[in-house]
């Protein structure tokens, strides 16, 4: 198993570090480089060899200093000595090489400096040696994982819509507001867009009619402008023979985008000014796709809240379409081209054919983002399919490919379902703007004009709430080729009442009908449509879907009623929106096909960091917790969460949890002004810690009166204020529980106020740790419920908690807060497996726990949070932690494990076996039960 990329960065440290003084060429070369890759678990020997002689340019030859075939050539350099020449000398070596020997990158260094250049894609990059560790993503090939780049939404898109935004809040503030605005806002666009695409000739015609047809005062601009709109709805034969000149130049576009009417819009001279720098920006370079930027930005936040809509860019769109059918499409493509020039006609017929045969659905379309897209990488497909088979055909075949037969693929092969009418309506008209984009694309490419003006075909965009509806009635699951989107993203505490009767309708998991995100009813409903077919399903969705609790709840539907599996995965990272007020969320992306469907390798996108690009492995099955599973006998397995330790150690618990209304909590200063108050409150204020002040240092003080005399009480004006204040607080709750806590003001809802030393646990801790902070805390702290205690804890427990096989089992099955670590006593601790030997086999592991505990002591002025950033351990407590790891391992299986992610699949197979005896306990209890039954008679 390969490395985790945060044990890479690790060992890329320590090995900038132990190399920090080399620079003799070469004495140090070969140790250099078998370090180097040791960095990354991979014997240099195995892949590459070094001084390789080869010819160079003539009859010289040459010895390239590390060589992986076909792979990667290193010219290795003194410090100091000059790259570029070290550069020349590499390249060459090329012409005495094979062509299947070229490698892909070149490594040039003089061991305090690395360039490394991908010849295929043509980047490069230059650091030094101490800059190794955030830069070693990109030697992801020596693991065999291959560094993806997805494209970015263009930055002129952005400019484009915040021109949109500043002419809509300019519309806004004269009164204009709802529908009328968003219709009158995405006509402007269109005819922004028209006048630089050629769909209004000539050229900024939309722009020399408002510039030279409305007065400089802006008054009449909203009257000229909604007359044309009027023009633009009307078929040339059925306009006034008198019409304007200037209009009546405008051609007739179809599409119902011109259809209702709306207020005429009021402008004023700045208003129009805004306007012509709108007209005066070249739209030509815009995509479709910033209609839905333009739509979100006339959205509020409660508004987009309320509706989950996160806009896409086009980077994260091709996240989803390229491994869902896109790469697979070029990949066949690609293939054909390797075929002899006989054979590549027909195929490539076969499959032009098949490319006008898709049909794409996607369910929540909103402005249609997923379906321009996906529209225009085909379409693009498509132009070289077209050029391919014109260069394959004779003459005369090839003059009769005419402009108007060139392309199959049209918009009536997208799908669309859209809870929003406008929404819907813009989904429509951008895939025709895509439309006329990708047509003057293939005119340029063969010298011929095509265009379908007006409109003869329309994508199928149905306005209606898609978890209400039968996908099939809009698009019959047989005919679809793939599911895809980004369905909104509502979570369980957000979702209103109908929305969450929805999501229980629909997962139909019984009883109290779960804690499912929004997001889990679309893949519910998308796996029991494809079932009826035979396509594929492509989702954005929340982390919290393949973390925590909601995989035992939303994967077996998935797995055991539906009969899905994964086929490919984008593990978490950060969604970015190029919208105004944009929203930042961590996601995953997934693709599922049937389990049925046939075997192949499945896709798999790691992020080392959230915002970094993604490195693709490939596994012969994927776990629903998003990590390869070819190890696990089930790789469908989940863990669900548990009201006790299965395991056998003891419970854990959470800290005091006040339910005060702050009453009972104080900073230091508020402290110190109570005392000099109330003084005889001192002994009843203690130290009070949540995650924050456990990890990061500062003070809480709490009121802890559980065990306070009333005589005592009595005596103490001020603190009766705050018991006063806490029951009204309580009383005047929503909550039942909490009223009825009123009675009792002097207890919290949880009381948890220690009388002995005991192990705490933060509930959230960030992904920047290889560890969560654990340590023990003494009386008189009081931990609040945002740490996990742990009573009469010993040494050994301790050890256990604190090594990195409880960490892989925390980071792959616990759920998350964004990105930071959830930590839970049901999900993780009660089902955390336990080493072959049980709890008793924990006490040897003591004596590390201690070199632990003393590394911590040796920074004593160090808060927890500053001892584990990854960056900043010190290397004392981080050899302590590997020795201790390494000791817990020895534990579960007498060979190293070599990743985390190894210990997390060894840990799930242990728990595999935990549920076995489990299983068969619960079955000889319903047999015991029945038993009487039958003795009566009953029916068995």
């Amino acid at each position: 198993m390969r490395l985790s990329w945060n044990e890479i960065r690790a060992r890329a440290a320590r090995f900038a570090q132990e190399w920090q003084d080399a620079g003799r060429e070469r004495s140090q070369t070969h140790l250099f480089y078998r370090d180097f890759f040791d960095v990354f678990g991979v014997s240099v020997r195995r892949v590459a060899s070094f001084e390789e002689p080869v010819k160079r340019l003539g009859e010289k030859r040459g010895f390239i200093d590390l060589f992986w075939k076909g792979m990667l050539l290193v010219e290795q350099k003194s410090v100091g000595r000059d790259l570029r020449k070290a550069k020349a000398q590499a390249l060459d070596y090329f012409p005495g090489l094979e062509e299947a020997e070229l490698p892909r990158y070149l490594l040039l260094s003089d061991f305090q400096t690395f360039e490394l250049h991908d010849l295929e894609e043509g980047d490069e990059i230059a650091f030094a040696l101490a800059e190794l560790p955030r830069h070693v993503e990109r030697f992801g090939f020596i693991l065999g994982v291959q560094r993806r780049e997805f494209r970015d939404q263009d930055p002129v898109n952005i400019e484009a819509s915040e021109l949109m935004g500043r002419l809509h809040d300019a519309l806004a503030a004269e009164g204009h507001e709802g529908p009328d605005l968003e219709q009158i806002l995405v006509r402007i666009v269109f005819c922004l867009f028209a006048d630089d695409t050629g769909i209004f000739e000539p050229r900024d015609s939309f722009l020399d009619y408002v510039e030279q047809r409305t007065s400089e005062d802006g008054s009449d601009v909203g009257e000229k402008v909604h007359h044309l709109f009027q023009v633009l709805n009307t078929p040339r034969s059925k306009r006034p023979r008198n019409l304007d000149a200037d209009l009546a130049r405008f051609p007739y576009i179809d599409g119902d985008l011109f259809r209702d009417q709306v207020a005429v819009p009021s402008f004023d001279a700045g208003m129009r000014k805004c306007m012509l720098e709108a007209c005066r920006f070249d739209w030509s370079g815009i995509s479709p796709a910033i209609f839905g930027a333009l739509f979100q930005s006339v959205m509020n936040r409660e508004q987009r809240r309320a509706a989950g809509a996160h806009y896409t860019t086009e980077k994260n769109i091709l996240k989803v379409i390229q491994p869902l059918f896109l790469d697979e499409l070029r990949a066949e493509f690609e293939k054909i081209m390797a075929r002899s020039v006989s054979r590549r006609r027909s195929e490539l017929r076969r499959f032009h054919k098949r490319l006008g045969e898709l049909r794409i659905l996607d369910p929540a379309c909103g402005c249609g983002n997923f379906l321009i897209v996906a529209y225009r990488e085909l379409r693009a497909l498509e132009i070289e399919v077209i050029r391919e088979l014109r260069t394959a055909s004779g003459s005369e075949e090839q003059r009769a490919l005419d402009a108007a037969g060139l392309s199959r693929i049209d918009v009536d092969q997208f799908y669309g379902i859209e809870i929003g009418v406008f929404a819907a309506r813009i989904a429509e008209t951008a895939l025709w703007m895509m439309d006329h984009l990708m047509n003057n694309r293939l005119s340029l490419e063969f010298g011929e004009t095509y265009t379908r003006i007006p409109l003869r075909k329309a994508s199928r965009i149905v306005q209606g709430d898609a978890l209400e509806m039968d996908w099939a009635e809009v698009l019959p699951p047989e005919e679809c080729s793939y599911v895809l989107g980004n369905p909104p993203f509502v979570g369980a505490k957000y979702q209103s009442a109908q929305q969450r009767e929805q999501v229980r309708r629909i997962a139909a998991l019984g009883g109290s009908g779960g804690t499912l995100d929004y997001v889990a009813a679309w893949f519910v409903k998308a796996a029991a449509f494809v079932g009826r077919g035979a396509g594929g399903i492509g989702f954005v969705a929340t982390n919290s879907i393949s973390q925590g609790e909601q995989v035992g709840q939303l994967w077996p539907v998935l797995f055991e009623r539906h009969q899905m599996a994964v086929a490919f995965a984008h593990r978490t990272f950060g969604w970015g929106s190029d919208a105004r007020g944009k929203a930042h969320v961590h996601v995953v992306v997934v693709g599922l096909e049937k389990s049925t469907a046939k075997p192949r390798s499945r896709r798999l996108f790691g992020y080392a960091q959230v915002d970094g690009e993604p490195h693709e492995s490939s596994h012969k099955a994927l776990s629903p917790y998003l990590f390869g599973a070819d190890r696990l006998r089930n790789p469908r397995i989940v863990v669900r969460e548990e009201s006790r330790p299965l395991n056998g150690m003891p419970p854990l618990i959470i800290g005091s949890k006040p339910i005060d209304g702050g009453h009972y909590i104080f900073s230091r200063e508020e402290r110190d002004a109570f005392l000099k108050e109330e003084p005889g409150a001192e002994p009843f204020l203690r130290p009070f810690l949540g995650s924050r002040e456990f990890l990061n240092g500062g003070e809480r003080w709490i009121l802890a009166l559980q065990e306070a005399p009333p005589a005592v009480l009595r005596r103490l004006p001020k603190v009766r204020e705050r018991v006063a204040a806490v029951r009204a607080y309580r009383e005047l709750s929503p909550s039942e529980s909490t009223r009825e806590l009123a009675r009792t003001p002097t207890q919290y809802h949880v009381n948890v106020v220690p009388t002995a030393p005991y192990l705490a646990i933060p509930e959230t801790s960030s992904s920047r740790r290889d560890y969560v902070p654990i340590a023990w805390l003494e009386p008189p702290v009081v931990p609040s419920n945002a740490i996990k205690v742990l009573r009469n804890a010993t040494l050994g427990d301790f050890a256990l908690l604190t090594s990195a096989m409880h960490m892989s089992w925390l980071r792959h099955i616990g759920g998350r807060l964004k990105s930071d670590y959830r930590y839970s006593v049901g999900l993780v601790y009660n089902t955390f497996p336990l080493p072959p030997g049980g709890r008793k086999s924990l006490g040897g592991l003591e004596p590390l726990a201690k070199e632990v505990l003393a590394a911590r002591e040796d920074h004593a002025g160090a808060s927890l949070s500053d001892l584990y950033d990854v960056e900043f351990t010190p290397p004392a407590l981080r050899k302590a932690h590997r020795r201790l790891d390494r000791a817990v391992d020895r534990l579960y299986q007498p060979t190293p494990f070599a990743s985390n992610r190894e210990r997390a699949e060894h840990l799930l197979g242990r728990y595999e076996q935990l549920l076995v005896p489990l299983a068969g306990r619960e079955n000889q209890g319903s047999k015991k039960r029945a038993s009487p039954k039958r003795a009566g008679g009953a029916p068995s």
